[in-house]
């Protein structure tokens, strides 16, 4: 082999030696280094490459320059950051394809940090795209390049080059201003495609966000805001959305065109055109900076204009929400709406209003899918409180594909197109005459079914009433013994039902051991059957249970506020005495664990069950987290906390350990950890430190177990000691997650569904809290089919990995802490 390299080193050097006397050399070999003074050249002698000094600058840098331009224009600077301030450099490859700058004492100025080690003789060539590329002479498909000049742009795009980020790879392309014209190196301003949920372009100082302008998002034929550019005959652009890559770039349809996108040191962004008649760069397509340039001038919820003399206006059914600042031109606070939305019914009262002829607001958070259609889209939103409005992805073809914004809408400014509309959610009190009669005509259906609810909603307004009055009544006449709170102090429960202990006793029998269904750390659970005939489990809190007071207070008070269709319902409460007893919903095939991990049950639930049942513990997570009045972090999710009603319906259940939070960063830190081995979190276990990630990694916890029907702790392997985490995130960098599916499911598992819960598992039992995803995220991962993250490493641990963290579990030692935000 090495006799081999030597002889191509030699035929590689007599070429560029012949070469060298009959041509411009456009190419660069191992020991034939370019000197200050000397250059090489683009095979159509189109760009040159070699050493220059910018402006009036006397430091010298190795860039890429037009040759056959009489101006001179470089459009790629090597070693931006670290000038030569003489002429000594040198610019060499190493044997391996690393290309050099050094100086003349032999002093490193710049690497390309190539990693690649199998290249057996590589050549650094100048292409006529201006692309200055490293391969292996010993292919001659040059598309499997080692390193190309086009994955770091400066301050110039050049047809061809792309923008936006590699998401095997993790890198991202951005341009980056010059400082000055007599200085290349990195300046404020940056050209970049964020990729924060739907893509769209931003330009201004990257860690200032009062200097963004705002472009896009893509719609199908070019960025919302913009001109078609592709109906022009010099160039069209390209669009690349897909589960390796999202970029943008252009491409130049005549090759006797001459252009470049430049951003140029004092921010603006240019496109020029070389014209050759009058020698000159022509500019064209900047982007335009006016009053409504700047990002969010109007805040939230308002819209901006620059046909009015005042910019600023609220969207239809909003208004300011300081009206003191708006009238004094500040108008950062934005807007807010008239009539608030029904959180509690937000799924059938809530309306959707149209809107046309606007820049739709940033999609930073946004989420996305190709394939869906507007109705689809709008179910997609109507389900999830949280979602402000939907929209088209593309516009093509009568529109296709969808598009959610949730909570604030961002810079939304008017613009001169109507073919993409906006559907922003309202109270249907907000609707005009007009499109109350359009809304009338399209769906008449919908309202009688509207009607008919409100009437049912006035009816039930008047029982409840009623029985509120009735139970007063009642309550008045109730002697202490039947409702002794002492040493509790119960409040704002007058919605949940008090139920006497002689009637408790009544429905299980006098707590019959034949009607005794399981037990708990709160204590033994007993199925029962009321007065009314309905059936109730009964949790009684024994004398030995490590579950206080606090534990039953908290339960009462958090579950009695939360009402979701996996959640599961209290029904009631008794306090007598020493008794502390809550009246649930019966659940018909108890806990998720109950078949998860029996050999004989778990056969029992085939994979559309399962992926129903992950769905629904999801959107039960995601309304304690967001939706639900009281915001709740549960604490102690785990299968057995899982309970299945007879359709298989999963519900959370268990909310002794469960704490409220403010905002989603909240976060708290306590000296003991409650928990169950297995479930919690790595960084609660060890350091007591309590946010909705801790949630989401149990999440991902149990989600691993539906999948695999395994426990995470107790899990076994042959081949290593790590647990069920441990094990999944070997199988995933194998490229084998579907050997962790059970065996019994092999038959009814849907392939991409089952590889997609295994991937957005691993993304919640990540390491590091920071790394994992909300739970809003994890729905929409689940319900879409769009690329989604590399997990990282999870926080698995061996089963002696718990001993630091034995007081986990232990109720008796546990602090009761209140949350921040942070």
């Amino acid at each position: 082999m090495e006799v081999y390299r030597i002889i191509l080193v030699s035929l590689s050097g007599l070429t560029f030696f012949i070469l060298s006397c009959s041509s411009a050399v456009d190419r660069v070999h191992i020991n034939q280094p370019i000197k200050d003074g000397n250059t090489i050249v683009s095979h159509g002698e189109m760009y040159e490459l070699g050493f220059f000094s910018p402006g009036k600058s006397k430091n010298r840098y190795l860039g890429i320059w037009y040759k056959k331009i009489s101006t001179f224009t470089v459009v790629w600077v090597a070693n931006r950051e670290t000038p030569i301030s003489d002429t000594s450099g040198v610019f060499h490859m190493t044997k391996e394809g690393t290309l050099l700058i050094s100086s003349g004492n032999n002093t490193l100025i710049w690497s390309s940090n190539l990693t690649i080690s199998s290249v057996i003789n590589p050549v650094a060539q100048l292409l006529d795209n201006g692309n200055l590329v490293v391969w292996d002479e010993l292919y001659t498909n040059k598309e499997k390049l080692i390193w190309q000049s086009f994955d770091y742009p400066g301050n110039t795009l050049l047809p061809g080059v792309k923008l936006g980020k590699d998401l095997i790879s993790g890198r991202e392309w951005f341009l980056t201003s010059w400082k000055n014209p007599n200085d290349p190196s990195k300046g404020l301003h940056k050209f970049w495609v964020d990729t924060n949920g739907y893509p769209q372009i931003f330009v201004g100082e990257a860690q200032d966000v009062q200097t963004w302008i705002r472009i896009g998002p893509w719609n199908g034929i070019g960025f919302q805001g913009l001109p078609v550019d592709n109906m022009n005959p010099i160039f069209y652009i390209e669009f690349v959305l897909n589960e390796k890559e999202i970029y943008y770039t252009y491409k130049l349809k005549s090759t006797t065109s001459i252009q470049r996108f430049v951003l140029v040191w004092d921010g603006m962004a240019r496109r020029l055109q070389w014209i050759k008649r009058t020698q000159e760069w022509v500019g064209y397509g900047n982007v335009l900076v006016d009053s409504c340039s700047r990002y969010g001038p109007c805040g939230p919820f308002g819209s901006c204009s620059i046909k009015s003399s005042l910019p600023c206006s609220c969207l239809e059914g909003f208004e300011p929400k300081v009206p003191e600042e708006w009238n004094a031109w500040d108008w950062s606070n934005g807007c807010q709406r008239k009539k608030p939305l029904d959180n509690l019914d937000c799924r059938t009262s809530d309306v959707f209003h149209k809107i046309s002829g606007v820049i739709f607001p940033d999609t930073r958070g946004s989420w996305y899918n190709k394939s869906m259609n507007l109705g689809e889209c709008e179910v997609v939103c109507r389900m999830n409180c949280s979602c402000s409005a939907y929209a088209h992805l593309d516009i093509r073809n009568g529109g296709s594909g969808c598009l959610l914004w949730f909570d604030e809408l961002m810079d939304i400014r008017e613009y001169d197109d109507d073919h993409q509309e906006l559907y922003i959610r309202m109270a249907a009190s907000e609707l005009s005459a007009k499109e109350k009669f359009s809304f009338n005509k399209k769906g008449e259906l919908a309202m009688v079914l509207s009607v008919s609810s409100v009437a049912l909603l006035l009816a039930a307004a008047v029982v409840y009433a009623c029985i509120k009055r009735m139970k007063r009544l009642h309550k008045m006449g109730r002697g202490s013994k039947d409702r002794d709170h002492t040493g509790v102090h119960m409040e704002n429960l007058d919605e949940l039902p008090f139920f006497s202990l002689h009637k408790i006793a009544e429905a299980t029998n006098n707590f019959n051991i034949d009607n005794k269904i399981g037990e708990g750390g709160f204590g033994p659970v007993y199925k029962g059957v009321l007065e009314n005939g309905r059936v109730v489990a009964v949790k009684r809190l024994s004398e030995t249970s490590q579950q206080g007071l606090d534990e039953f207070q908290n339960e009462v008070i958090c579950i009695a506020k939360l009402q979701h269709r996996n959640l599961v319902k209290l029904l009631g409460y008794c306090i007598h005495g020493n008794e502390r007893i809550l009246i649930y919903e019966y659940m018909d095939h108890k806990s998720l664990d109950s078949f998860l991990f029996d050999e004989t049950r778990s056969s029992m639930l085939d994979w559309p069950q399962r992926f129903h049942i992950i769905h629904g513990i999801a959107r039960g997570i995601l309304y304690l987290h967001q939706d639900s009045r009281l915001q709740i972090i549960h604490r102690d999710l785990k299968a057995g906390n899982i309970l299945l009603d007879r359709e298989m319906n999963p519900k959370i259940s268990d909310f002794g350990l469960a704490r409220k939070f403010v905002g989603q960063d909240a976060i708290a830190k306590t000296k003991k950890v409650l928990g169950t081995h297995g479930y919690i979190s790595p960084e609660y276990a060890v350091h007591g430190r309590i946010s909705i990630k801790s949630d989401v990694f149990s999440f991902g916890v149990v989600v691993l177990e539906i999948v695999s029907g395994k426990k995470n702790r107790g899990f076994s392997h042959e081949g290593h000691s790590d647990n069920l985490l441990g094990h999944a995130w070997r199988l995933y960098k194998e490229d084998k997650s579907i050997e962790l599916v059970s065996t019994c499911l092999r038959d009814s598992c849907v392939m991409s569904e089952v590889l997609r819960s295994i991937h957005v598992g691993l993304l919640c039992v990540q390491h590091h809290a920071e790394d994992r995803p909300t739970m809003l995220s994890v729905v929409l991962m689940l319900i879409s089919e769009g690329a989604l993250p590399s997990p990282k490493q999870p926080a698995f641990f061996t089963e002696d990995s718990y001993h630091e963290v034995d007081n986990v579990s232990s109720p008796k030692e546990y602090t009761i802490t209140l949350l921040h935000a942070r």
